[in-house]
This record gives structure tokens, C-alpha cells and sequence, in this order.
């Protein structure tokens, strides 16, 4: 994956502050985390999120896919995108939009921004994001 700039990664799809991302998910949106290289071991999963593998997203967010999470409703459910940087969230939202979903935002300083806003983080419990 190239470099991506913070100009970049926002023309992908909608850059959210750690706020408003919080905000999303207390209204329901779900929070997909796609830290990948053990990052939510060793640095804690958010609260909720669901683990994804951005390299897997036809068949974990697929329409058709026997695979989809089961958080994801439809092409409208409100999704907000968590990585370690724009640079892995920029790409996969895009991705989700290409997809069709509708209500995709990723987040500006991905899962320290979120951290240091308090967005619900918590310690890893088995549940591991692949890459």
C-alpha cells in the first residue's frame, strides 16, 4: 500500500475527528477496527468494535457474502473505520463505499485520537484484527 497523505486519505472518503466518531457509534454506527500486526494485543481493542481484515472485505462486508458480520444490516448501516492512521482507514472505507454502503466516515489520528477521546478502549480479550 502507498503512502497516503492526510489530503489524500480524506478524498478517499469522509475524515471524522475521534469526537465525532464516538458520537456515530453512540448512535449506533458500528465501529470497524482494522489495526492489524497484533496492535489491539498489545495496545487494547475499542469497546464494540468489530475486527476486520482489510484485505478480506469482500467477504466480510460482501452483500451476498454468507460471511458478512452480522452487525452490518445493509448498505446503510452507519460505519465508522478505525486504524492505526488514515493511511489503513482511508483505503477501506473508500473500499466500503465502492461496495455501496452509504454511511461510511474513517477516523483523523485513528485508534490514538480515539484513545485519547476516551472512545470506550478496552483490553484485548482473544479477539484479534488480522491484516
Amino acid at each position: 500500500m502507498t503512502e497516503l497523505s492526510m489530503q489524500e486519505a480524506a478524498a478517499l472518503a469522509p475524515l471524522a475527528t475521534a469526537e465525532e466518531g464516538i458520537a456515530k457509534a453512540r448512535n449506533g454506527a458500528v465501529v470497524i477496527d482494522v489495526r492489524g500486526g497484533g496492535a489491539a494485543e498489545r495496545d487494547g481493542a475499542i469497546e464494540g468494535a468489530v475486527p476486520a481484515d482489510r484485505n478480506d472485505l469482500a467477504a466480510e462486508f460482501g452483500a451476498d457474502s454468507a460471511e458478512r458480520h452480522a452487525e452490518i444490516a445493509g448498505t446503510d448501516t452507519p460505519i465508522v473505520v478505525v486504524c492505526g492512521s488514515v493511511r489503513g482507514s482511508g483505503p477501506v472505507a473508500a473500499r466500503l463505499i465502492e461496495m455501496g454502503y452509504t454511511d461510511v466516515v474513517h477516523v483523523d489520528g485513528g485508534f490514538a485520537a480515539w484513545q485519547e477521546a476516551q472512545g470506550g478502549v478496552a483490553p484485548e480479550e482473544g479477539a484479534a484484527c488480522a491484516v
